[in-house]
């Protein structure tokens, strides 16, 4: 059998990474540079190098931005403290966080309002975590990263629960949390609509696909990529050798040898161009034959803020 790649549809660029480069990008040709962007727009080394040499800078906190500067947050959204204080700072603000992050940030508004204690599943420490349990005071959403962590919960009332998640985490292993919640809190609160985002659903699916039908996989990704790590995982989790790569430099010869397919996907923030050099790298070592696999077609688009719009 000859030596194939498989390329796993969808992959790549979502709608919210999309809206958020071209948010910094516009704004960088109306105001010139320097732009502002509070943590890395998107998490990929590639892209938010290539927005740097254009002029924007990244910071983590309001403190390095000039007063009156423009500001972008990034697409993993930003807590109402980092809001406040940009408002008394003063700045020019484009939110470029992800529209599907935002609808949970008002699910979680709507449920604080209706006197629910919100439980978020997520990663400690990640932007979107942050923003999303900084839309409330400090302390009231109660955080759990881990089916085991639901034993230890202390919560108000066991009957005034909900749960939301952050939007790129494994559908497996999330519905595995939820599973632990719902047993233990019978009656706790769910989304009208799944939170973890139509693209990460939709990555998860085709590279299950991929890892069914090759010997190896390969994700293109960044690894401070929530996204990208849960892809590797959910290969791994398949049964076959997978690796996350943030370019083709990373690329080993080895990871190869006795495989006659080889897969690539891409995650959600890792443009199409690093994995055709990933494609090229693979090709020059054997793998001739190139083929896409079929997939979910995906055609969200998100609008940007008027102001920036052509």
């Amino acid at each position: 059998m000859a030596k194939t790649i498989m390329l796993a549809n969808p992959r790549g660029f979502c709608a919210g990474v999309d809206r958020a480069i071209n948010i910094v990008e516009r704004a960088l040709e109306q105001f010139g540079a320097p732009i502002y962007v509070r943590h890395e727009v998107v998490h990929n080394k590639f892209v938010v190098d290539n927005l740097r040499a254009k002029g924007a800078v990244f910071v983590e906190d309001l403190v390095e931005v000039p007063r009156g500067a423009t500001l972008i947050y990034s697409a993993h959204g930003v807590s109402k403290a980092v809001q406040q204080e940009a408002a008394e700072r003063g700045f020019r603000v484009f939110d470029a966080t992800c529209p599907l992050v935002t609808k949970v940030h008002r699910e979680v508004a709507r449920l604080d309002e209706n006197g629910y204690q919100i439980i978020m599943i997520g990663h400690a420490g990640h932007p979107e975590v942050e923003g999303t349990m900084g839309q409330l005071a400090p302390g009231s959403m109660l955080l759990v990263e881990t089916a085991a962590d639901v034993a230890t919960l202390e919560v108000r009332n066991q009957n005034k629960l909900a749960h939301v998640s952050q939007t790129t985490l494994s559908v497996d292993e999330t519905k595995e949390i939820i599973d632990a919640l719902r047993a233990r809190f019978p009656n706790i609160k769910s989304p009208h609509k799944e939170d973890i985002c139509y693209a990460t659903t939709n990555r998860q699916e085709a590279v299950k696909q991929l890892a069914a039908d090759c010997d190896v996989v390969v994700v293109v990704g960044s690894p401070n990529s929530s996204n990208s790590n849960r892809l590797r995982e959910v290969a791994a989790q398949q049964g076959v050798d997978a690796y996350m790569v943030d370019n083709a430099g990373y690329l080993k010869k080895e990871w190869f040898a006795g495989k006659e397919r080889v897969g690539i996907t891409a995650g959600a923030s890792a443009p199409e161009v690093l994995v055709r050099e990933v494609v090229d790298t693979v090709q020059g070592w054997g793998y001739a034959t190139v083929r896409e696999s079929s997939g979910e077609q995906e055609s969200i688009v998100f609008v940007l803020p008027k102001e920036l719009r052509a």
